[in-house]
């Protein structure tokens, strides 16, 4: 048995990804950073508190959008499971998936990104 829970609102931005920054951290009140893995460089992250989902801005080359990252101990059971609800994976990312849910929604099924996980995970998945 898994455990998951929503874990992150990540902000897709198709332009420029400071003033993106700069725009939703003065509309939400959080300070923006950026993280340190040189390889999340098309990051910024609003600094939200612990017990809250991170907030990310992402810059892509697709079309602006908002999508939702879901936070598991087991990624590949999670994933089976969504598939079994009718979503279907489009790629894989490092450590985790890209899925698309019936709706044509795309998110991502990932490893736990908050240190408060093994406290505090969501629902448990079979």
């Amino acid at each position: 048995m898994h455990r998951s829970r929503l874990g992150q609102i990540i902000i897709d931005c198709n332009g420029d990804l400071e003033r993106a920054a700069a725009f939703w951290a003065a509309a939400l009140g959080h300070r923006a950073s950026t993280l340190s893995d040189p390889q999340d460089a098309h990051y910024r992250q609003l600094e939200v508190e612990a017990d809250q989902p991170r907030i990310l801005l992402q810059r892509v080359e697709h079309p602006s959008r908002v999508h939702l990252d879901i936070e598991t101990d087991d990624v590949e059971a999670e994933v089976r499971r969504l598939e079994a609800l009718g979503a279907r994976r489009i790629a894989q990312v490092r450590t985790w998936w890209i899925m698309e849910a019936p709706t044509g929604h795309r998110f991502c099924v990932l490893p736990p990104q908050r240190p408060d996980f093994a406290e505090r995970g969501g629902m448990r998945g079979h």
